[in-house]
């Protein structure tokens, strides 16, 4: 596949590994359509991760493996990257299939899109064998990593290991699958449902020094910005979490309508002139 660089697709795939290689932790939100993406730039945020939840349920699908086609997830990462002059990273599910040549033509198409980065993970969208072998695993991995390699300018290569999304409660084993993504050279190493900071950190020092990415906004935490720096975290993103928020105004605000017959959502409701000023732009 013939892939032309432009200029605002190189600086910003270099801006991106540069956040990784700098000292210190950033955040990176997850926008699910060019206007939440537009709203993160505003606030001062230096770079965008798309959420396949994010991205369905904005949709009005339901999240999961290929629950939204490789085609419109990469048009949704285009309308957020042409939206922003922010570098965008994408959640790429398992690479839309099985093979590990898949993943290498989906991570050959994001970058034609003109991604900073984006992220396989080895969960297989099948309920009753929800995680890839290791071996066919870390092959996928490294197929990717060849395509990344591949591309004209820095991709960023993100390697997640599911497990403990799927009810596999095993840290040794995602852990092993980490080590062994980061050993194939993927660039950022992230395991989705780690919940303790003493997790965080053993997952850091296991792949240490390759930055690793945390999931934050699950309820009932109390884990900060700054304790997960102290850890050695790199990168945070929120997945869904943000737009789960906006639903929950959203399910308030059409409750009281239906259940009290008032209007007092619209105190808490964000100014029309505020969001239409930042839309001008």
């Amino acid at each position: 596949m013939n892939i032309a660089v432009n200029q605002s697709t190189q600086a910003h795939a270099e801006a991106f590994r540069a956040l990784h290689l700098r000292t210190g932790i950033f955040v990176v939100p997850n926008p699910w359509d060019a206007g939440s993406a537009k709203v993160f730039e505003s606030l001062g945020f230096k770079a965008l991760a798309t959420t396949s939840g994010g991205v369905a349920f904005s949709f009005g699908r339901a999240d999961g493996v290929s629950g939204v086609s490789r085609d419109e997830a990469l048009q949704n990462a285009k309308d957020i990257i042409n939206a922003t002059n922010l570098p965008v990273s994408a959640d790429l599910e398992n690479g839309y299939g099985d093979s590990p040549e898949a993943c290498a033509e989906t991570i050959l198409l994001a970058g034609k899109t003109g991604l900073a980065g984006g992220s396989i993970e080895d969960a297989t969208g099948n309920p009753l064998n929800p995680i890839y072998t290791f071996e066919h695993a870390v092959e996928r991995v490294k197929a990717a990593i060849k395509a990344a390699h591949s591309l004209p300018y820095p991709f960023t290569l993100t390697a997640r290991a599911e497990n403990l999304l799927h009810g596999k409660m095993d840290l040794k084993d995602t852990i092993r699958r980490l080590e062994a993504f980061a050993d194939a050279g993927a660039d950022v190493l992230f395991a989705p449902g780690l919940k303790t900071l003493e997790d965080m950190e053993t997952v850091v020092k296991a792949v240490a020094p390759r930055p690793v990415n945390v999931i934050m906004g699950f309820p009932g935490s109390n884990i900060t910005l700054d304790m997960l720096e102290d850890i050695g975290v790199k990168r945070v993103s929120v997945g869904s979490a943000l737009l789960r928020a906006a639903y929950g105004a959203f399910f308030r605000g059409a409750e009281e309508i239906m259940q009290k017959g008032t209007f007092t959502f619209a105190n808490d409701a964000k100014p029309y002139a505020e969001i239409n000023e930042l839309f001008k732009r």
